[in-house]
């Protein structure tokens, strides 16, 4: 018989610190991930947070949750989203994945939401018969330089032996595009890098609607769920990388007054973009962009910030090898359904959700 056992707040601080989670022979959870849970602001004290599946005693399974609200018509509507999801393959046919999802729709009462989950994991999800797809985001992944030692190995893993080859290949191919870059000046006009989003910045996002407030997007800059380091075998989700840090950026006009700011993440050399705000104009943010890519030697970009999507198709002046078309669903429970309006668009940026995190 599977036994669960849930962690609020209080429970899985408690669980971290007596290090009890790096009993098993797998990772139910990090450490720093773990923390970046009990400050999310969204979270209360009853929400859960994770869930651990036993089965004779034997942890076989867990899903992370992460909670988040909406204001619809002044009113605050809880849900959560599904961070992780995961089981030991030995013990599938105990079903512990559906009996894990089951108790999440309990403790959340159907309040559910799931994005970038894998294939395996969408199948269950419609198998379960509960989801919708809904809000989709049409993205786009723009390339700057060559990474076929990291690229072709991961699809064709036969050709790991020629790996040494590949970064020859990369190394030649990247030293032509950055003597083609060159010529890529700084912006002449004032902007600023920052490594958290300050008071001035803040004030400026309350002037957009969004999910997200500058605490809440700071809280998170803080408390990241990936750290730079090496990774940790017994965690199968995001948990370190080589390189990961947040960069705020802010551009001012020529009467000195704020028109932009946006957040980058950037990890092993691949930018997102997880908030923007700005005025109508663009173009400023494009030139910052392109400069930072070139600076930081960037491999590649994905955004789903559509109107920037659109200015970037314009521009003349940033450069990319090749770009490619990306789709993001989204699935919500229907009983999260029920409770919004029927023309209800959350217009999620890149960041919302548990998007930025990782």
């Amino acid at each position: 018989m599977i036994v669960l056992r849930t962690f609020n707040r209080k429970e899985l601080e408690d669980f971290i610190f007596s290090g009890d989670f790096q009993q098993y022979d797998f990772l139910p959870i990090t450490k720093h991930r773990a923390l970046s849970h009990i400050q999310n602001p969204k979270a209360t004290e009853e929400d859960t947070l994770l869930i651990l599946a036993f089965f004779e005693e034997k942890l076989i399974g867990y899903v992370g949750c992460f909670p988040d609200c909406f204001e619809v018509d002044g009113k605050e509507i809880r849900y959560a989203w599904l961070s992780t999801l995961y089981v030991n393959p030995e013990y599938r046919k105990k079903r512990p994945a559906k009996a894990l999802l089951k108790r999440v729709f309990e403790e959340y009462e159907g309040r559910i939401a799931i994005t970038e989950f894998t294939k395996e994991a969408e199948a269950l999800y419609n198998i379960m018969g509960v989801f919708e797809y809904v809000f989709p985001k049409e993205g786009k992944r723009y390339y700057f330089r060559t990474d076929a030692a990291k690229m072709i190995p991961e699809k064709k893993p036969g050709t790991k032996p020629l790996k040494p080859l590949f970064h020859t290949l990369d190394a030649a191919a990247n030293l032509l595009i950055s003597i083609k870059s060159l010529p890529v000046q700084k912006p002449d006009f004032k902007y600023e890098v920052l490594y958290r989003i300050d008071k001035e910045s803040a004030d400026f996002i309350n002037g957009f609607s969004g999910i997200r407030n500058a605490d809440e997007i700071n809280t998170f800059i803080e408390n990241p769920w990936v750290l730079e380091g090496k990774k940790d075998e017994k965690y199968l989700f995001s948990s370190f990388a080589d390189s990961f840090k947040y960069f705020w950026i802010k551009i001012w006009d020529q009467n000195n007054k704020l028109t932009s700011c946006f957040l980058l993440q950037l990890r092993d050399g691949y930018l997102k973009i997880p908030y923007l705000f700005a005025d109508d104009n663009l173009d400023e943010v494009v030139r910052v962009l392109n400069y930072f890519i070139v600076t930081h030697k960037v491999k590649g970009f994905t955004s789903y910030q559509t109107v920037l999507n659109k200015k970037i198709q314009q521009s003349k002046t940033f450069s990319h090898i090749y770009d490619r078309d990306f789709k993001r669903e989204y699935l919500f429970h229907k009983q999260l359904l029920e409770l919004l309006p029927d023309n209800f668009n959350p217009n999620y940026q890149d960041g919302d959700g548990d998007c930025m995190m990782t």
